[in-house]
């Protein structure tokens, strides 16, 4: 086991090493054969041949046989040495060439990571594995560009949307506050009409100011979890009571289905904006004259709790992007339901620190949304 970790660790180039175990073997057999060569030549044959040459020289069989035993076969261990040597330089050179073009391809698949060549780079074929280990960078890398773009886009968005956001109630209340400065002639009632509707919009404009520093907030601080056992129970009793006067205007009904003290690890402040952002969610985005069934499950160690209301059926592509920053169902960005469109996201977000889910269905107009967290 450890081999094969070992081995999928540093690559597989058993290819690689049979080659060189093959040009390694041809190298050595290269040089015995240029020897014996060597050897065959200094004997026989070629060795008459050279008495017979320096007896023209010599002009005398006797002095060209002693000037070949001094200069060739008493120096026959020089001859085969120097042979031995220039071959193994030879076939060398040529061994160490074929090897060159390994790196050639490595560069080259290197180049093509810095020129961000867009298709996958080929080696031959006893690179396999480095040829793997480069390509998978590549693919690293592209993944890394384009989780960059990605949020560079959400940073420029989130300057749009903010700017989008704050100038609607922005406007409205500076429309209402030159009204009460330029009217001289304006009555009581009207006064405290135009004051409390730039009240409501510099509330609105709180809210989203908070609701943009959160975000901010979750995405860029190391979040520290405060965990306190709490009773789940009279904390979502306590917010049902909360939301009487928006469920009021709507006449919704809100039923909590839930065992008696139920307890649960979280942290109190953080889960409590959870379950606030949820029910105000079904509240917005509820018919009239219905119901929201709140209910609250245990499977094993995880906790499930259910959100459901009636209202318009959210359609299935809408679904997969509702925990997004900034989405809205609402796409003209009106303002009259739902925030920002950073309430779910920032949920979504509280809920993965907890080692939790948070998940959306919607058919039969019917909308629910499930909180699963750990009991421990």
């Amino acid at each position: 086991m450890k081999n094969k970790e070992e081995k999928k660790i540093n690559g597989d180039y058993t290819q690689l090493q049979t080659k060189i175990l093959i040009r390694t073997a041809v190298v050595l057999f290269g040089s015995l054969v240029l020897v014996s060569v060597t050897l065959s030549l200094l004997s026989g044959r070629f060795s008459n041949a050279i008495v017979g040459f320096l007896e023209k020289i010599y002009q005398d069989y006797e002095t060209a046989l002693v000037v070949y035993i001094y200069l060739f076969r008493d120096n026959k261990e020089w001859f085969v040495v120097a042979a031995a040597f220039v071959s193994f330089l030879i076939i060398l050179r040529l061994y160490l060439k074929g090897f060159t073009k390994y790196f050639n391809e490595i560069n080259r698949g290197i180049n093509a990571l810095r020129e961000e060549n867009s298709e996958d780079i080929a080696l031959s074929t006893e690179l396999a594995s480095t040829e793997k280990t480069i390509n998978a960078i590549k693919h690293t890398l592209e993944r890394q560009k384009s989780a960059a773009k990605v949020a560079e886009q959400r940073k420029n968005d989130l300057v749009v949307y903010l700017a989008h956001d704050l100038k609607t109630p922005l406007t409205s209340v500076i429309g209402y506050l030159t009204l009460l400065r330029d009217e001289k002639q304006i009555s009581d009632e009207l006064r405290e009409k135009y004051v409390s509707i730039a009240l409501d919009k510099a509330e609105r404009l709180e809210d989203l100011i908070n609701e943009f520093f959160e975000i901010t907030r979750f995405n860029l601080s190391n979040i520290t979890l405060e965990y306190n056992v709490i009773n789940l129970t009279r904390m979502l009793e306590q917010l049902v009571f909360e939301f009487k006067p928006m469920l009021a205007e709507k006449n919704l009904n809100c039923v909590l289905a839930i065992e008696p003290d139920k307890m649960i690890h979280c942290d109190v402040d953080k889960m409590q904006r959870v379950f606030d952002n949820l029910l105000r969610n079904a509240v917005n985005y509820s018919y009239e004259n219905t119901e929201i069934f709140i209910a609250v499950i245990q499977i094993e160690d995880m906790l499930h709790i259910k959100f459901t209301n009636h209202g318009k059926t959210i359609p299935r592509e809408k679904l997969e992007y509702i925990f997004e920053q900034f989405y809205r169902l609402d796409t003209s960005r009106s303002t009259a339901n739902g925030g920002s469109g950073l309430g779910l996201a920032i949920a979504k977000e509280i809920v993965m620190l907890h080692g939790g889910e948070i998940t959306a269905r919607s058919e039969n107009e019917e909308v629910e949304f499930e909180v699963t967290l750990p009991l421990s």
